[in-house]
């Protein structure tokens, strides 16, 4: 089965991880609350005109709020969906989850489950169900019907009737009923034809270090070398403009040179909305890649750190990880 391959979905497991989809009210606040199951079936049935696929439901326990989601958590959201399609033999999977983070998830569920033959689809709610003017329901709902209606094979998001890819897009607002839209990244790469085996999703998984730091103006080598001497394996370096940096700085810039040298994957991606990274325009860019910066091109954040989660915790060598870097794996790229 092929990524393009679409089937109405028969048997959809839905793995709520919390969010505000589900919250309820408590003496701090909206918090994450089991039940959902029961509230989920309620509204259902009273909507007996609403023809949506068979559907199981698992609580990954405890729920949270997505501000609490960690790269340890995504791998036991892999795992359940991993057992919800090979072992239960559902043919979909729907993830509940807080908006938060979870364009982060998303981008990142792409690349833990590559070759998975089966839609996995991502949803949650500007506001807790049941609250007036809630958009819960509306996603929840709509989520089920696309799935019966066939989706292809991999990870998309779903929220107010549109369907986002996760290597493309990021929340752009708190509020409203349309938090999430793909950015006008820039386009471009290769595309690759033969993935290592050990991306393969049923391959473990381990979990890696990486860390995000944008640039500003008066950065300096001090703020680099302390997030190198945390132990991380990888850096986004959110740059200026099409990825330029302090360039006139010699002491950054040999930081930068020593994450090269220690085995650090360095990879420069744009702060700007849209666009992308073309390291070579400006000098100041071409100064980063002679010190073994990488290039993000047009990728998010959020596709960025995703990706290097998969590339390292999948046990690659450094300069296969390098390699792929640059290379289009689950269209965060092309």
């Amino acid at each position: 089965m092929n990524r393009d391959t679409q089937s109405p979905a028969q048997q959809v497991m839905v793995l709520y991880t919390g969010g505000t989809i589900g919250m309820q009210a408590s003496v701090n606040g909206l918090a994450p609350a089991s039940g959902f199951e029961a509230r989920m079936a309620e509204q259902l049935a009273a909507q007996p005109a609403l023809n949506v696929p068979h559907w199981r439901f698992r609580e990954l326990l405890p729920l949270i709020d997505s501000a609490n989601m960690t790269p340890t958590y995504w791998q036991r959201l892999r795992e359940a969906v991993i057992e919800a399609v090979d072992v239960d033999g559902c043919d979909a999977v729907l993830i509940l989850h807080g908006t938060d983070t979870l364009a982060y998830t998303a981008a990142a569920m792409c690349f833990q489950l590559i070759g998975l033959r089966a839609p996995v689809l991502l949803t949650g709610s500007m506001l807790p169900a049941g609250v007036e003017g809630s958009d819960a329901w509306e996603n929840l709902n709509g989520a089920l019907l696309a799935l019966g209606k066939g989706l292809k094979t991999g990870v998309q998001l779903y929220f107010h009737g549109e369907l986002l890819a996760p290597t493309r897009c990021a929340k752009i607002r708190s509020f409203g009923r349309h938090p999430f839209a793909a950015l006008q990244r820039s386009r471009g790469g290769v595309s690759l034809k033969s993935l290592p085996d050990a991306l393969d999703y049923r391959q473990p998984k381990n979990i890696a270090n990486v860390a995000v730091l944008p640039l500003f103006p008066g950065i300096g080598a001090d703020h680099l070398n302390a997030l190198l001497d945390s132990g991380i394996q990888a850096l986004i370096l959110e740059c200026f403009g099409s990825g330029t940096g302090p360039s006139d700085n010699p002491e950054f810039l040999a930081s930068l040179q020593n994450a090269r040298q220690r085995g650090v994957c360095v990879v420069a991606i744009t702060q700007c909305h849209e666009g992308g990274v073309e390291l070579d325009v400006y000098e100041a860019g071409s100064r980063l890649r002679g010190v073994g910066v990488l290039s993000g091109a047009g990728m998010t954040r959020e596709a960025a750190f995703g990706k290097l989660h998969a590339l390292l915790g999948a046990g690659l060598e450094v300069e296969e990880v390098r390699r792929l870097v640059e290379l289009d794996l689950c269209g965060e790229l092309v």
